[in-house]
């Protein structure tokens, strides 16, 4: 038997090195945000209209289940946890859900979402707990501040996301997690606000929780951006009735990441192909020359790209991919 031809025994080597690398990483590093306890939230199960009220009442009962947790985390001896929890029950904090448990779960609202003609779900990838969640409210509230009146963004922290450096973060096993929670909460938002334009915006390991939840998901649009491949070969592979599009910064080092996924008797390594080469076929929009985090930096070419996308008039520069819907 002929050996492999050299470049794909280097991108096995370099996610054998990786995974390798990730390994050696300490266990109690990466289980401590899920090791700090927190109570049950009492609010539980689908907020059922949209209206004001309705959306005030919802806000004050999660805005009580976060500061339980808080004082529970106080307790603990946390300070970072309960400091960040604090930050999070600030008055004009708007949580349709919170679960601090594990590691953390919430879905905040930045806009009127009873008004919102448009809707931008925001998935974050790996290394996004309740200690790192200022990341992700950062980006949505840039991205609102760039959408404008009748738009809300939710930033969506609805799993376990993967340790940066990490076997789970080089395996599919989050994004399976993940999927139901997301197509469930798709489906309420859609509940909510049925004639509203939504969109799912996907960054990096997000990028495969998504692609797990695609098939036949009801939103307008799925923004990869930042993406080390969703586990498929084509965009077509999704079965999504959305537009799907893909980006990637100048200077993201996600781009160095092999493009390639090996099947092991328990599990794959690796995502695969490259979400903005054109055979994958999604549509390729221009992200600047910004790095792994920077995509959703005010006045940003990718910020301003990915807020078209949501407003539905299209990014201002783009690489037609092979059609899908």
């Amino acid at each position: 038997m002929s050996s492999p031809p050299r470049g794909s025994r280097l991108r096995r080597g370099v996610l054998a090195a990786a995974v390798a690398a990730s390994v050696a990483v300490p266990v109690v590093g990466a289980a401590g945000p899920a090791a700090v306890p927190a109570p049950a939230p009492a609010v539980r199960g689908p907020l059922r209209i949209a209206a004001p009220a309705a959306l005030a009442e919802r806000y004050a009962a999660t805005r009580a289940d976060i500061r339980a947790a808080e004082r529970v985390a106080a307790a603990h001896g946390d300070r970072r946890r309960a400091a960040a929890l604090a930050a999070m029950a600030e008055p004009g904090r708007r949580f349709l859900s919170f679960d601090g448990r594990d590691g953390g779960r919430g879905a905040e609202v930045f806009g009127d979402l009873s008004r919102a003609e448009r809707i931008a779900v925001l998935v974050p990838g790996a290394g996004i707990d309740l200690d790192h969640y200022w990341r992700l409210r950062n980006g949505a509230a840039a991205l609102r501040e760039e959408l404008g009146d009748r738009s809300a963004v939710v930033a969506w922290l609805g799993y376990r996301t993967p340790a940066t450096v990490s076997p789970a973060a080089l395996t599919p096993g989050r994004a399976f997690e993940a999927a139901p929670a997301l197509r469930h909460f798709v489906d309420e938002l859609r509940a909510l606000r049925p004639g509203a334009r939504t969109s799912l915006l996907c960054h990096s390991y997000g990028s495969v929780a998504c692609a797990r939840a695609a098939h036949g998901l009801r939103v307008a649009d799925i923004v990869l951006y930042g993406s080390p491949g969703t586990g498929y070969r084509t965009a077509a592979g999704l079965r999504a009735r959305a537009v799907v599009w893909a980006g990637r910064g100048g200077d993201d080092w996600i781009a160095d990441v092999p493009h390639t996924k090996l099947r092991l008797p328990f599990t794959d390594i690796g995502f695969g192909a490259d979400p903005v080469a054109p055979a994958f076929g999604a549509r390729v929009f221009a992200a600047g020359d910004g790095g792994h985090s920077d995509y959703l930096l005010p006045g940003s070419v990718p910020l301003r790209n990915i807020a078209r996308i949501v407003a539905g008039t299209g990014p201002s520069a783009t690489t037609p991919g092979d059609s899908h819907a």
